[in-house]
């Protein structure tokens, strides 16, 4: 993907290095005929001139990208349910812009159910031979890297697809369903997540095109090799009526790869997670992780869950979900959090919710906070000290690594590794540390009164 930016730098200096290689030569036989620098400044103008020209043809792909999830045709012209990407870099490359083109528009509309796709590029102008042989980023072939092929281009097919969506059906096996109130139509909407796998007939070709938005809303996000039989898929869908019909939308998923643990059991683990953005902010990535997680619970060959490379907000939304699943647990009462975490809090929430031990000492840091009074000073440095003799231990292992130092380097070796070691700079990188924590078990605690 990187090359993507290698090419498009490629033909903006094409442009300048014609205009550098025409400046230079022209220059220097004026320079030989007349001896005057009037003309090198009027190239040097030129080449400005062209520079800026060229830039008005330079397209941020964030905004140029349009997506849509349509249930209704009248949809296809409000731009209220127009959404852009976070991401576009690992199509685009790191600074997610395309050359050549004026108001360029990258239309990808979804049918919201089964998410048939409709793809069209627009723009206002394109550049052309005008400007000394600079080319346009081919945008469509980029594009066709990730959207599998049956896609429409024109709008009239596209609708006529939309009509289909009434024979639309959710794929797999019923895991669980829940309601969310709607303040703007003061209803509630139903929603219903599955689980599903490559053997639902349609599946493989939907989840193809579902996969798409990984591009756009996770910043290292691949494809899955969905041949592998040990992936685990699971999604969920809205419950919306049209013309007397119950239709179903996309509203997100969650893949999980299982890993075999010797002798005989399973570590799932999280790979992608994505709730589209017309959903976020409702609670469905709640409601996803934590039906997944009950899902494999119930399973005797799980050893516990974890995820792949999990971002700030997966995390804050795992500790949510545990945090509310364990705080019934015996072991987490608050008699038992004042004591310390223990041996016991790690075995019970393995055996009964399969959560490792990592996992389940920030649970029982964020609990113990909510039983905590942090206006006793007694009680508030008991808990400071407990979080910070954690948070401490990469510190240590830079003490010991000194220790280690002392023995083997000459000393203006040592000299210069101390001077990375500042004692003082650890202690308040220490206290941000634990204030940053606590400030993100506060909201969590806040979130848990809310539910």
């Amino acid at each position: 993907m990187g090359g993507n930016t290698s090419l498009r730098c490629a033909h903006f200096r094409v442009g300048s290095a014609r205009v550098d290689s025409f400046s230079s030569a022209a220059s220097a036989c004026c320079t030989e005929m007349a001896g005057f620098g009037a003309v090198e400044k009027f190239l040097v103008e030129y080449k400005s001139a062209m520079e800026k020209k060229l830039a008005e043809y330079k397209c941020n792909t964030n905004e140029a990208i349009q997506l849509k999830l349509v249930r209704f045709a009248e949809d296809l012209d409000n731009d209220s349910t127009t959404f852009n990407p976070e991401y576009s870099h690992q199509i685009f490359g790191d600074d997610e812009t395309v050359f050549g083109y004026k108001g360029l528009k990258i239309i990808l509309y979804y049918n919201a159910g089964n998410l048939s796709t409709l793809f069209r590029i627009e723009y206002a102008s394109k550049v052309s031979e005008n400007f000394d042989c600079v080319e346009a980023d081919d945008v469509e072939s980029k594009i066709r890297e990730i959207i599998p092929p049956g896609f429409c281009t024109n709008t009239d097919d596209f609708i006529s697809l939309l009509e289909k969506e009434v024979n639309f059906k959710p794929f797999g096996t019923l895991l669980h369903t829940y309601s969310v109130h709607n303040k703007e139509i003061g209803e509630n909407i139903t929603y219903e997540v599955y689980k599903a796998d490559m053997t639902c007939t349609g599946f493989r070709e939907y989840h193809e095109r579902l996969q798409t938005f990984l591009m756009w809303f996770i910043e290292t996000a691949s494809f899955i090799d969905v041949d592998d039989e040990r992936w685990n898929y699971f999604l969920v869908f809205e419950k919306y009526n049209k013309d007397g019909a119950t239709l179903f939308a996309t509203v997100g998923y969650m893949t999980v790869y299982n890993y075999y643990v010797y002798p005989d059991k399973t570590r799932p683990r999280v790979s992608q997670m994505l709730i589209l953005p017309p959903f976020q902010g409702e609670g469905h990535g709640a409601q996803l992780f934590e039906t997944v997680h009950r899902y494999y619970i119930s399973s005797p060959i799980v050893l516990d869950i974890t995820a792949e490379d999990p971002s700030e907000s997966y995390v804050k939304l795992r500790d949510f979900v545990l945090v509310k699943l364990c705080q019934d647990l015996s072991c987490f009462s608050p008699d038992k959090l004042m004591q310390g975490f223990s041996q016991d809090m790690v075995t019970e929430a393995q055996q009964k919710l399969k959560i490792n031990k990592q996992h389940a000492r920030r649970v029982y840091e964020i609990l113990r906070l909510r039983v905590t009074d942090m206006g006793d000073a007694e009680q508030s440095r008991g808990y400071r000290l407990d979080i910070k003799r954690r948070l401490i231990g990469p510190y240590k292992k830079k003490q010991r690594d000194l220790a280690k130092m002392r023995r083997c380097l000459r000393p203006e070796e040592l000299t210069n590794q101390m001077n990375q070691i500042d004692i003082s700079m650890q202690h308040e990188q220490l206290e941000e540390s634990f204030q940053q924590l606590v400030s993100d078990y506060r909201r969590i605690i806040e979130r848990l009164a809310q539910a």
